[in-house]
């Protein structure tokens, strides 16, 4: 898709008299309102539309108070995002007393007890309800957290169920329900006298309070009872109260949850728990955590419909590069979640809005493809992009095109895939640039890595009055190698029905770089559906560091109707590294690169782990190096925080480029968030199965530079490490069965977060 981007005073006007021009021609609603409710789905008076709101757990976490909580609902008001649609301000876990395993404290009918410290009363006026009062005052909604069950202090009191004879010991049963933090609830038998009616007092006093949304906690399928309880509790309170369910619930079920709830959560956390660093919930979640949720959306895409839909979890947009996203990935989120018309409920702290994102969570035109409360379906499945669509009640078709790799790409479909009737020419707007193009039927843009293009497509008489789309496609520049030139070539493609002339193509990179054009990059004319190419000589300079990252970017200006000036780009970060040298050779069970520099070795790898099944590596290593007798030892100088079990460091096996089943496997690691670690095969299958680390915590404490040592003798290996190269503690002496006489031995590293690159540095690999 052509950005339309003005270089000279013309091209200012005419982004202008586009944007003048598409107020015109396409009237898009801020707000679609559907009234009628799907299939099955809950109907209690709320959730006609996906929630849009705030909730405290993504940044907030552990730590809640009425000041914090207040803060946030102000910001929600102060922002321009409750003139936006924002709504809601939820408080989720550690509102209530909790002293210990024992589980929550309670009140004298069995009922959670307010953490007054965090929470104080104002008089007789519970801590929740004057937090409520003041979300309330702000002109906004209010939520609250609990989990099924009842709490074994109720049981243990025996405290009586209001309203009734009956008591808790009446209903509870033995069998532990799941509260993730405070622990300490079990189940209720729903068909005993009072059950019902301890849940409704529940609900009374929620509502007493103010409570809008109530989010409940560790559901599964044996859940269900609960549920129902609490659906009929809401019910029976009189007050308009939102149900949502939390998560990883079963697809199998989603018949059920449509028809008590109006939200459930399709998986796990978005957090990054394990990306966060001691004492902060930044970043707060990874682009893998945001890619996992593609497949999801496909999946659940027939349960969601006014009166309940499918949660994919929080945003996590609006701090800027603290959300863990670069800016693409943060217009992806949002535009995947408002394709499936998924609830938006911030988890981003508020009181510190980044503009850029501000503006991103207030664009009127993405919202209102969330709040038309239909679910996109996907017609691309690709594993390097993907294309979600769906249809409006005007007729006018909504479509995401996605890129999940790391390279700029080219993504398209046709109107046709998204439904459209036959037409002579379509328009196509932008909603994050607000920029319109005509197009024959070819629905295509260049979209960076982790990133989308979000277009607004229907047929169009006008088309003599927008310009055409043009995409620019380079292929060519995955293959540079320092001191080698290679070739790559450019594509310009015009989708419209109209030509453009004056078409100048170019290939810039950073200074270092050599460019030379080998064909002719000019062109006086490209007819409509047409593309021309020009081919470069591109050659790179000596990385400055073991992976050195540049920009090139190729570039087409052109004019439309021979007067209007306009131009596309793509930008492709291109990541050079001087080759790793023999004795050493690589290997890679995942995506890997890698690069030597004197005695420095680089790896850059993705992977979900290495342990059992799992074998995900790139490894720089010395075939059959490791003898009985034998030392390596290498330094570790830096390692990516992909996953507080990201594993770098020396691995010895067999035969190393035998991922799947080579025995005689080990591997002496350091992993950020759990120090250093010996794990082995013990068993001979070729696979890791044991760990010196059993209670899922390695030894010390993760620092760089450190060095790791590993000593042999005969099958039996001694891991060791030190944090400043002399001094040495030792990890574990293991027995590995299967170990040949010979074996490769070398360093490796592994993400343990697929689709996420981390790159580990390493230095003085010896073997001797």
């Amino acid at each position: 898709m052509s950005k339309h981007a003005a270089f000279d005073g013309v091209g200012g006007l005419m982004s202008t008299w586009l944007r003048g021009l598409l107020a015109v021609t396409l009237a898009v609603p801020v707000v679609v309102v559907t009234t009628a409710s799907g299939a099955g789905a809950q109907d209690n008076g709320v959730g006609r539309t996906p929630l849009l709101g705030w909730s405290s757990w993504s940044f907030i976490r552990k730590a809640p108070t009425a000041a914090k909580i207040e803060a946030q609902a102000d910001a929600v008001r102060g922002s321009g995002l409750a003139d936006a649609g924002f709504r809601y301000v939820n408080v989720d876990d550690f509102w209530y007393q909790c002293p210990g395993s024992q589980g929550p404290n309670v009140d004298g009918f069995g009922r959670w007890v307010t953490d007054p410290v965090k929470f104080p009363p104002d008089g007789a006026t519970d801590g929740i309800q004057v937090v409520a009062d003041h979300v309330h005052g702000d002109g906004l909604k209010f939520g609250l957290y609990v989990t099924p069950g009842i709490a074994k202090q109720a049981v243990a009191q025996n405290t009586p169920i209001e309203g009734t004879p009956y008591h808790a010991a009446d209903i509870a049963t033995t069998t532990a329900e799941k509260n993730y933090n405070c622990k300490g609830m079990v189940g209720i038998d729903y068909t005993r006298p009072g059950a019902q009616e301890f849940v409704n007092s529940w609900a009374n006093e929620f509502a007493s309070w103010g409570v809008d949304y109530v989010k409940i906690d560790g559901v599964g399928t044996s859940d269900v009872p609960d549920i129902q309880a609490w659906s009929n509790a809401l019910r029976q309170t009189g007050r308009p109260i939102h149900l949502e369910l939390s998560n990883s619930l079963s697809i199998t079920a989603a018949p059920t949850w449509q028809r008590y709830a109006n939200g459930w959560r399709t998986g796990g956390d978005i957090e990054c728990y394990s990306c966060e660093p001691a004492g902060s919930s930044y970043p707060l979640t990874s682009w893998g955590s945001v890619r996992s949720r593609f497949n999801q959306v496909a999946a659940w895409q027939p349960y969601g419909a006014p009166g309940g839909f499918n949660d994919y979890d929080s945003i996590e947009v609006g701090n800027g590069s603290n959300d863990g996203l670069t800016l693409d990935e943060r217009k992806t989120q949002l535009s995947l979640w408002a394709l499936a018309a998924s609830p938006l409920i911030l988890g981003t702290d508020l009181t510190n809005l980044d503009p850029t994102d501000l503006r991103l969570l207030t664009n009127r035109e993405v919202l209102a493809v969330d709040q038309d409360a239909i679910d996109a379906s996907r017609i691309v499945n690709a594993p390097d992009q993907q294309v979600f669509a769906k249809t409006e009640p005007d007729g006018d078709a909504v479509v995401g095109l996605f890129n999940l790799s790391d390279s700029t790409q080219v993504v398209s479909t046709t109107a046709a895939a998204l439904g459209l009737p036959a037409a002579g020419a379509y328009l196509v707007n932008d909603l994050w640039s607000h920029l319109p193009a005509e197009t024959a039927g070819t629905i295509a843009a260049n979209v960076a890595p982790h990133g989308v293009a979000l277009y607004r497509v229907r047929p169009t008489r006008f088309a003599q009055f927008l310009p055409p789309s043009t995409t620019l496609a380079v292929t060519g520049l995955d293959a540079a190698t320092p001191g080698q030139p290679l070739t790559a070539t450019e594509s310009f493609t015009d989708n419209g029905i109209a030509p453009v002339q004056l078409v100048r193509l170019s290939l810039s990179a950073p200074a270092g770089w050599t460019v030379t054009p080998l064909s002719p990059t000019f062109f006086g004319d490209v007819g409509a559906g047409q593309s021309v190419q020009a081919s470069f000589q591109v050659l790179a300079p000596p990385p400055a560091s073991l992976f050195q990252s540049d920009p090139v970017t190729a570039g087409a200006r052109y004019r439309w109707h021979g007067f209007f000036p306009l131009e596309v780009s793509s930008s492709q970060v291109v990541t050079t590294s001087s080759p790793v040298q023999p004795p050493l050779r690589t290997f890679a069970s995942t995506t890997a690169s890698f690069a030597q520099a004197g005695t420095r070795l680089g790896i850059r790898a993705d992977g979900g782990d290495v342990f059992g099944a799992t074998n995900q590596y790139g490894s720089v290593y010395q075939p059959a190096g490791l003898h009985d007798g034998t030392v390596a030892q290498v330094e570790i100088t830096a390692q990516a925080n992909t996953n507080a079990w990201a594993k770098a460091g020396i691995m010895v096996r067999n035969d190393i480029t035998d991922a799947a089943a080579s025995p005689g496997f080990l591997i002496l690691a350091e992993a950020p968030g759990h120090g250093y670690v010996v794990q082995w095969d013990a068993n001979g299958d070729g696979r890791l199965d044991a760990n010196s680390a059993p209670s899922n915590q390695g030894l010390g404490t993760a620092a760089y530079p450190s060095w790791l040592r590993l000593v042999r003798s005969g099958t039996s290996y001694t891991g060791y490490y030190s944090t400043d190269g002399t001094t040495w503690v030792t990890i574990a002496t293991v027995s590995v069965p299967g170990a040949a006489d010979a074996q490769d031995v070398g360093v490796f590293a592994t993400a343990h977060n697929s689709g996420t690159i981390g790159e580990v540095d390493f230095d003085h690999l010896t073997v001797g």
